[in-house]
């Protein structure tokens, strides 16, 4: 049954200091681009969520808040009818995005030296993580074969026998894979062979296309110390808000991270966060089921558009996120010149895919969290610039 949320509906979030509209100058060089890049959407958030925030503004006073007993049930109830995952009050650490908490459990579970698995191409932050703390970065990539990601589970196994920790993406951001359970599986088993312990970066797990079904990493395994990122923010729109948790079973681990928070004094409180998170998991259902539909038909419209007008360009089928991966490799463009062609040729702004590691050379990544119409004109400026440009962009 629709509800009718609109998400054809063209909202101005220009002057708004959105990082994704007034950064385009910082990140491109020029404002003249139409911004299909950083990962928030440009539908409105769940009427329920906004009606939060109204009503928490209505009282004047803003100071420290505690989270109520009422958020953590709200979560509870979402990861049990979602994701069919039971989880306990005393697992859950709120904290300030997902960011920061990566960061977090490298410093608090790794010491400088020691080494974290990553698999790229993946989210940047991830590197960072790793190489910004001191840690050694492992790198296990990603197989790339006939349009589908899989994980090189032989080199996993050898990255594991001197790794502490392996940060894992699920669903894959940018290559929008969600991993079935035999993948899964089979991870973990090299996990528990090794004492690996794994951060599952789970806050896509809500955006999957039909015919797909994430698995919460912590409901298959309960001899690996997982902990799982989850957050409303990329599922409602509500980034900006900044506010996720972990869910932590492992007691020791959990104290550990806590630790690394409470020594940098940082707090995940909130007034507005605390009010916004709490409505999405509780009234947001019914909106977030139209957006999935709402994302796939934009999906085979991209995909459709494409192969009738651009058939070099191979996109990798999403299963999962609003994050589309571009294979731009039959174009023999260095990295440098898909990023002047895409900006100054065809006048759209997305993310370059060695953002995201060497693997995603000759990729770039495409923002589909907009209204269908966005969506299309960005692709047939591509698709003009690609036949008006007569000369190769300039090498850089």
């Amino acid at each position: 049954m629709s509800h009718g949320f609109d998400f054809d509906q063209e909202i101005n979030r220009e002057s708004s200091h959105s990082v994704k509209y007034d950064g385009r100058q910082a990140m491109f060089g020029t404002s003249d681009v139409i911004p299909v890049w950083v990962a928030d959407m440009d539908f409105a958030a769940p009427p329920a969520v906004t009606q939060a925030l109204i009503e928490r503004a209505k009282h004047p006073i803003y100071g420290y808040t505690q989270f109520p007993d009422s958020l953590y049930e709200a979560l509870i109830d979402w990861m049990q009818r979602r994701h069919h995952w039971n989880i306990e009050p005393d697992w859950i650490v709120m904290c300030p995005g997902v960011v920061p908490s990566l960061n977090a459990a490298v410093m608090a579970l790794a010491q400088p030296g020691e080494s974290i698995i990553i698999q790229p191409p993946v989210y940047f932050p991830f590197f960072s993580a790793a190489s910004q703390t001191g840690r050694q970065l492992l790198q296990n990539p990603l197989r790339l074969d006939n349009g589908h990601y899989t994980i090189d589970f032989d080199h996993l196994e050898h990255c594991a026998k001197e790794a502490k920790l392996l940060l894992f993406c699920s669903p894959h951001n940018p290559v929008g894979r969600v991993w079935q359970r035999v993948e899964l599986e089979r991870l973990l088993a090299i996990a528990e062979k090794h004492q690996l312990i794994i951060f599952s970066d789970e806050i896509h797990a809500d955006l999957i296309y039909p015919g797909n079904r994430h698995h919460a990493l912590g409901t298959i395994s309960h001899d690996v110390n997982i902990i799982t990122a989850v957050t409303p923010s990329k599922t409602f729109n509500i980034p900006g808000l900044n506010l996720s948790a972990l869910i932590i079973p492992d007691k020791t681990i959990r104290a550990a991270i806590n630790n690394v928070f409470n020594t940098l004094h940082v707090s995940a409180s909130n007034p507005f966060s605390i009010a916004a998170f709490e409505a999405a998991y509780r009234d947001g259902e019914a909106w977030l089921e139209e957006l999935q539909h709402y994302l796939r038909d934009t999906r085979d419209e991209v995909c459709a558009f494409l192969a009738q007008h651009l058939p070099e360009i191979k996109v990798i089928p999403a299963q999962g996120t609003y994050l589309l991966w571009l294979d731009c490799r039959a174009w023999s463009m260095t990295d440098a010149q898909l990023k002047h062609f895409f900006i100054h040729e065809a006048g759209v702004g997305l993310n370059s895919g060695v953002q995201f590691g060497q693997e995603g050379s000759g990729f770039m990544r495409l923002n589909i969290g907009a209204p269908r119409c966005t969506v299309l004109k960005v692709l047939e400026q591509i698709s003009q610039a690609r036949i008006t440009v007569k000369y190769t962009p300039p090498l850089q």
